[in-house]
């Protein structure tokens, strides 16, 4: 970020900015659950109405990295928001959905999960109270409607 300043069209989400970091937990029907610490970044260039997205996880026990993410966070005056996230398996996501700054949530859902081939869906729930942000995932394949995948408990650093 530069500075403190914040382009007005990110002021909404200014909440978001900065880093987190904790542990969460996964499961799906086909695969078996486990745990993971990760570090989610919000960044932000006071020039452009935008927010750069990182994320890393890896396994609690020895640290071996696990997934990481990338991507960018498009708010829209209007409280809706477009995010497009690339995925170090591959598969990248184009999701569309709303925020509300003064509750501090942010609701995705996909338009397109492009270069997957049994990942049909995937819809994320961000939730700020204080300075503990909560997340949800969850994901739907050619064999399982959409459900729970990931949920995550993050400080904010």
């Amino acid at each position: 970020m530069d500075g403190d300043s914040v382009h007005p069209g990110v002021a909404p989400l200014s909440f978001l900015l900065g880093r987190w970091r904790g542990e969460g937990e996964g499961g799906f029907p086909t695969i078996n659950s486990f745990k993971y610490g990760e570090e989610l970044t919000f960044s932000h260039s006071a020039h452009k109405p935008v927010i750069a997205y990182s994320q890393k996880t890896w396994k609690l026990g020895s640290g071996e990295p696990m997934h990481s993410e990338s991507g960018y966070w498009r708010p829209k005056p209007n409280g809706a928001i477009e995010v497009v996230i690339a995925q170090s398996t591959g598969l990248v996501e184009v999701q569309k959905g709303t925020f509300d700054g003064e509750n501090k949530v942010v609701k995705l859902r996909s338009e397109l999960v492009g270069n997957a081939s049994k990942v049909r869906e995937i819809s994320r729930v961000f939730n700020v109270v204080d300075a503990e942000m909560s997340y949800v995932v969850e994901m739907a394949t050619n064999l399982v409607s959409l459900q729970p995948h990931l949920k995550a408990f993050l400080k904010k650093l």
